[in-house]
């Protein structure tokens, strides 16, 4: 029994044309696309959608959500297929299908760019065209500029905040066809929590990505100053909320969650700040900027329907 299921293995690898009739293949191709990430666009995607001033019907609604989930998908996918080598310097990496040759890298390629040209198709034909151009541009800064920048700057993490706040700019898009002062202050929201957020990241796990050849802020410019950034960027932060309320599309929910979350989340960049705390603190400022993104865009999405 363990030679035959050596066997399957091994020719599964060998044949990237090979389909595997076992949910661990299936399992490690949807893990390309990092699940946990590209679901946190069914809440920023649809939240600019909520907000958008006009009446969405349920196809364009559905394409918009799913070419987008799609796109950062096909994104994440090629960011496993280009890191693939370096996902193995990294526990947190190491046991992905491709670093553990479970995938074929050239199916995880062809998986890849299927997914990205069918988003982008997607949500040109089914929403907007400027909606799959922006999508497009994401991918492009994604995969072939934030990807390899890694390697050689920390300013990396600054050009990979701009795709990663792109998904409520389509979804406002894909309603609307152009771009407006909403939709840029979605972007605005989402650049200035992404920074931090990734910041912290490279904080708790600076030796993991130093290994790996990765080069993050807190190793180039020490911790002093990742500190003060998370702190700048949180105050930014912190009003942004209160503009989509001034713009008229956002109400009361908004509002009072922006603000309560805001508050939480400056409270303890300011706490790292003061107390020149380290990984432990880094790491509970990360878990916090999941639940501001998604109880913010919970309570978008409550105000479309209040």
């Amino acid at each position: 029994m363990a030679s035959r299921t050596s066997t399957t293995t091994q020719a599964a690898i060998l044949d990237p044309t090979r389909v595997d009739d076992k949910p661990g293949f299936w399992r490690d191709l949807l893990s390309l696309t990092k699940p946990r990430l590209s679901s946190l666009v069914l809440f920023t995607a649809g939240g600019g959608l909520a907000l958008a001033p006009v009446d969405v019907p349920i196809t364009r609604t559905l394409a918009a959500i799913i070419g987008t989930t799609m796109v950062v998908g096909g994104a994440n996918t090629l960011n496993c297929y280009l890191e693939r080598d370096s996902d193995r310097d990294m526990a947190r990496t190491a046991d992905r299908p491709l670093p553990r040759r479970r995938l074929d890298h050239r199916l995880a390629l062809g998986f890849g760019v299927f997914l990205s040209a069918t988003s982008v198709a997607l949500l040109t034909l089914l929403t907007t065209p400027l909606a799959g151009l922006i999508a497009a541009i994401a991918l492009v800064l994604y995969v072939l500029v934030y990807t390899p920048m890694k390697r050689v700057s920390s300013l990396s993490v600054l050009v990979g905040a701009v795709p990663g706040a792109l998904p409520p700019v389509i979804g406002w898009v894909a309603a609307t066809g152009s771009v407006d002062a909403p939709a840029l202050v979605l972007f605005g929201l989402m650049f200035l929590w992404q920074v931090p957020h990734s910041l912290a990241i490279s904080v708790y796990r600076q030796q993991e990505y130093s290994q790996a050849g990765l080069v993050v802020h807190s190793a180039e410019h020490g911790l002093p100053s990742t500190r003060r950034q998370m702190l700048i960027y949180t105050m930014g932060l912190f009003p942004v909320p209160l503009l989509l309320v001034r713009l008229g599309v956002a109400g009361m929910p908004t509002a009072v969650a922006g603000s309560a979350l805001g508050a939480v989340l400056l409270y303890k960049a300011f706490e790292g700040w003061r107390l020149r705390a380290g990984a432990r603190w880094a790491r509970q400022y990360f878990l916090l900027t999941l639940i501001y993104m998604t109880g913010l865009f919970g309570a978008l999405v409550i105000d479309h329907w209040v």
